[in-house]
C-alpha cells in the first residue's frame, strides 16, 4: 500500500481560500508557507516545488499533522527551519 501525497489541486484549492490581503505580497506563480515546529516563519516558494517528491513528503506530514491550517492562512509546514532552507536550497539548484 503506497503513500497518498497530496494533490496539488488541493494545495491550490486551500491557496484560493485566502484573503487577497494574505497574498498581495506573494509573486505570481507563488505560495506562502509557514514554517516550525513551535514557532513558524513565512516563506514564499515556487509553486513548481510541489511536483517534487521531498517536498511533497513534507505536504503529507502536514496534512497528516494539522491539515495545512494556519491562523494567518496559508500552508503549515511542520518541521525544523532549517531542513525546510535545506530542502528548499537544493530544490533551487535543479533545473
Amino acid at each position: 500500500m503506497g503513500m497518498h501525497m497530496p494533490s496539488i489541486a488541493l494545495v491550490v484549492k486551500k491557496m484560493s481560500k485566502l484573503r487577497s490581503s494574505n497574498l498581495s505580497n506573494v509573486p505570481k506563480g507563488h505560495l506562502p508557507v509557514y514554517v516550525g515546529e513551535t514557532i513558524k516563519k513565512r516563506f514564499v516558494v515556487p509553486l513548481s516545488y510541489l511536483n517534487h517528491p521531498s517536498f511533497q513528503a513534507l505536504l503529507l506530514r502536514a496534512q497528516e499533522e494539522s491539515g495545512f491550517d494556519h491562523p494567518m492562512g496559508g500552508l503549515t509546514i511542520p518541521c525544523r527551519e532549517d531542513a525546510f532552507i535545506d530542502l528548499t536550497l537544493q530544490l533551487s539548484t535543479l533545473p
